[in-house]
């Protein structure tokens, strides 16, 4: 992440502030669609980020640690999404894997990790799918990194036993 232009947003450049946010919507979508079930929730999840990103980057200390401060904060508001409408997560339900993917692999994983309790799946998908070290999942997460480690150990573990047939235990 270019520190400069995390700089400029802080100094409340807008240009910068909206060329950060537009590198990261990928991301931001892909974590969000992971906890809500409808495109709107998710919309509502992003919108509320930029803006609570906006109000509050005077706030953030290291800027190294911009993208972990951001998917807290959406982490947060999707949550706050599901509290505020008496929404399931879409951890609680099983998608049709065709809506996600035309691709066999990507479908095939993609069911794979929705089988998979919340609290791994969250960390398996900060680390493998958007790339963050134990530390920063820790961060955004507001846990212990030895906790972090264990849950991915015990996330690959599951993920491994429904890949091959098991169930996995609870």
């Amino acid at each position: 992440m270019d520190v400069e232009l995390i700089r400029r947003a802080k100094s409340r450049d807008p240009d910068a502030f909206t060329e950060l946010m537009r590198s990261q919507m990928n991301s931001m979508y892909k974590t969000a669609r992971q906890i809500l079930q409808s495109d709107e929730d998710i919309a509502d999840a992003v919108q509320d980020t930029l803006l609570t990103c906006w109000q509050k980057l005077d706030q953030l200390r290291d800027e190294r640690a911009w993208r972990a401060w951001m998917m807290r904060i959406l982490i947060n508001n999707c949550y706050e999404q599901i509290r505020k409408h008496g929404l399931e997560s879409s951890m609680d339900i099983l998608p049709e894997a065709a809506a996600y993917s035309e691709n066999y692999e990507q479908t095939e994983w993609q069911d794979l990790l929705w089988r998979l309790d919340e609290k791994y799946r969250m960390v398996l998908i900060l680390y493998y799918l958007e790339g963050f070290r134990t530390g920063e999942i820790a961060q955004i997460l507001g846990m212990p990194e030895a906790t972090v480690r264990t849950r991915l150990k015990r996330g690959r573990d599951r993920l491994a036993e429904e890949y091959h047939g098991g169930k996995a235990n609870e």
